[in-house]
């Protein structure tokens, strides 16, 4: 049995709303098919908001996901500047926040995740990094001559620093962890990350938390849990994510830091509601237990998968990806795959210091697996790396297939 008409309501006009769409007409979909999104601006992809965009070496039109005339050419509805305010799984029907609703014979979630608010409150000038208009915004301030202090050194507080930097700005990054994003890759090859703002000249201060934030943009201080306080034009606040789910609470679908679903991307209990992206939290055969990948990547083949399952619910697919996610920060184009914060061991190979960084570690645990890598500029090692992942290959091959490549040197294990 196929669901090749009816109506399909998308809620969500970021990737993982898009490409399901998309897919749902590549999958033979026929039938009404409403994308619906709280932003009003045409669908656009999100990671050039922190570098190209925010950069102005792009323009909105660079990184538009759909246009008008495709939309229309595919058969989608844009229903956009208006957000989803209730889902009634009972009646089948989506409430709009402008008093409208809208029906539906199936349901794709896909309102992904908002930036964890600031906790810090001043008049002005203090910045979140999540949409179009976060990057308009926080860009006219970096326009403006000033210190620039980041609070959070993951990946987006990392890719700010380094737009920053290229706009001429003294920039601070301060992160309570003793080294950037120690929690995804580990300590130690976090500290290579350490030495990358450096070697661009961004101070840091790690190991440290913030207190307060206070002033007008064009004159802040930044307190530190250290006594320390840091004057800045503007001030970026990275600290993470949270989906965007707090509007189906009374949906009677089970919320747990996303939509809970199954590996096929069906919410629990309800087979005629889906989630994909940045709000779904699906079981993971692999790791045996329900996780949330806040990742580009996952969210496009989170999409394939849950447009064949809505059009074919009796072949359905499951969902069990080869997590991989990508930064570029300064000179360095970062690709991770797997889970290498759960890992007991690392080997790098290459060199991940100074200018000409080319280089990977690889994790292990105590099964002797391949656990994750990270790679840096060197995308054959990525490629390598991401095809023994998926065929659930031991750390020893993994390293004897990236010391096989030319001009690399291998470091010690730790």
């Amino acid at each position: 049995m196929t669901r090749a008409t009816g109506t399909v309501v998308v809620v969500g006009s970021s990737i993982g709303g898009v490409r399901t769409a998309q897919a749902l007409r590549t999958e033979g979909f026929t039938g009404r098919i409403v994308l619906l999104g709280r932003d009003a601006d045409l669908p656009y992809d999100k990671p050039p908001l922190s570098k190209q965009l925010l950069a102005g070496s792009w323009d909105t039109d660079r990184i538009t996901l759909l246009g008008t005339e495709a939309a229309e050419a595919a058969g989608i509805e844009l229903r956009l500047g208006v957000g989803a305010a209730r889902l009634d799984t009972a009646d089948r029907r989506i409430e709009l926040a402008d008093g409208a609703a809208l029906g539906y014979d199936a349901v794709v979630l896909a309102t992904g995740a908002g930036a964890r608010p600031s906790p810090w409150i001043a008049e002005s000038g203090v910045h979140v990094l999540r949409s179009l208009a976060d990057a308009t915004a926080l860009r006219r301030d970096l326009d403006v001559d000033g210190p620039v202090v980041v609070i959070g050194g993951g990946f987006i507080g990392a890719e700010v620093a380094a737009t920053a930097r290229t706009l001429g700005r003294e920039v601070t990054v301060v992160d309570p962890l003793p080294a950037p994003i120690g929690r995804v890759i580990g300590g130690a090859v976090a500290e290579h990350f350490t030495a990358l703002h450096h070697r661009h000249d961004v101070a840091t201060c790690f190991g440290v938390g913030v207190e307060d934030v206070r002033g007008r943009a064009g004159d802040l201080w930044v307190r530190l849990t250290d006594g320390t306080e840091l004057g800045a034009g503007t001030v970026v606040v990275g600290i993470g994510a949270v989906p965007d789910d707090a509007w189906l609470r009374d949906s009677g679908l089970l919320i747990d830091d996303g939509v809970v679903c199954d590996r096929h991307g069906r919410a629990e209990g309800s087979p005629d509601v889906y989630a994909v992206g940045d709000v779904a939290r699906w079981y993971h055969p692999d790791h045996d237990e329900h996780v949330r990948v806040e990742h580009w990547t996952n969210a496009v083949e989170q999409a394939a998968v849950v447009a064949h399952n809505v059009v074919r619910p009796d072949d359905l697919r499951a969902h069990r990806p080869v997590e991989y996610v990508w930064s570029d920060q300064y000179d360095w184009r970062v690709q991770i795959v797997g889970r290498p914060g759960t890992a007991t061991r690392h080997q790098l190979l290459g060199d991940l210091d100074g200018a000409g960084a080319r280089g990977a570690a690889v994790y292990t645990d105590d099964s002797g697996l391949l656990r994750g890598a990270v790679t840096v500029n060197w995308p054959k090692a990525l490629v390598i790396c991401r095809t023994l992942m998926g065929a659930a290959a031991t750390f020893d091959d993994a390293v004897s297939r990236l010391a096989d490549l030319p001009a690399r040197r291998a470091a010690s294990t730790r």
